[in-house]
């Protein structure tokens, strides 16, 4: 499927200022449970994509992302609610496999461990449903910027070319920056050999729920990232 295809979403209502939402089921998880991509915005931003749970324990972020959907914005943005439903519903770190999603992905990842161990990374990588569906829509959409929340340390957790990207939004949404690479086997790590010049980073969210000024700052730091992204409309490389 091309990125024009995915653009044929179903609308399903309207943003602020007459801009069109729509959504579509990419695929399901490994219990069956769809996966669903959600679009905002201008089609002609930057393209950035925001991924609200990857860890079914760590899902704080889907209330930024609900925010999102309501929220004016000139970027053309994707919102990924959770890539791990059934993690979410059973409020384990895990899919229903016993992995750990996030470390998963190609980038040096290794055998370690057994199923349900903290940071099991399944038997190879690609080896679930939701890593290859997520790989496939980052492969397609190739975002300027990708936003990854996780749990529970209030902090942007960020390195190399993203640095830049991850200083803007910990800066509007008021927490520190960390300076780290990304671990062995997760999204970004493979994100970033993808495609060298886009940012994607992780936003450590603090445990327990987000009131509405933390949401508040949460999105508006997202609208800070996709400006510093104007620049690079056409996609990197």
């Amino acid at each position: 499927m091309s990125v024009g295809r995915l653009v044929a979403l179903i609308v399903v209502g309207t943003v602020c200022d007459g801009a069109q939402a729509s959504r579509e089921v990419i695929g399901h998880s490994s219990q069956g449970r769809p996966i669903v991509v959600e679009r905002i915005g201008d089609p002609n931003g930057p393209r950035i994509l925001v991924v609200g749970c990857i860890h079914g324990n760590e899902c704080a972020g889907r209330a930024i992302t609900t925010a999102l959907r309501s929220s004016a914005t000139p970027a053309d943005v994707w919102i990924l609610p959770t890539i791990n439903p059934d993690g979410a519903l059973r409020g384990t770190r895990h899919n229903a496999r016993g992995v750990d999603l996030n470390r998963n992905w190609s980038v040096r990842w290794r055998p370690a461990g057994r199923r349900w161990q903290t940071y099991y990374p399944g038997p190879r990588a690609w080896s679930e449903p939701e890593t290859r569906l997520a790989r496939s829509l980052i492969t397609r959409l190739r975002p300027q910027a990708t936003i990854w929340y996780h749990q529970h340390l209030d902090l942007v957790w960020a390195s190399g070319p993203s640095l830049r990207a991850g200083s803007v939004y910990a800066r509007a949404a008021s927490i520190s920056l960390l300076r780290r690479a990304s671990p062995a086997g997760a999204a970004t790590a493979w994100q970033r050999h993808l495609m060298p010049r886009a940012a994607a980073f992780v936003v450590e969210l603090p445990a327990g729920r987000l009131d509405g000024r933390a949401i508040t700052r949460h999105v508006r730091a997202i609208a800070d990232v996709a400006a510093t992204r104007a620049g690079n409309q056409h996609g990197p490389s």
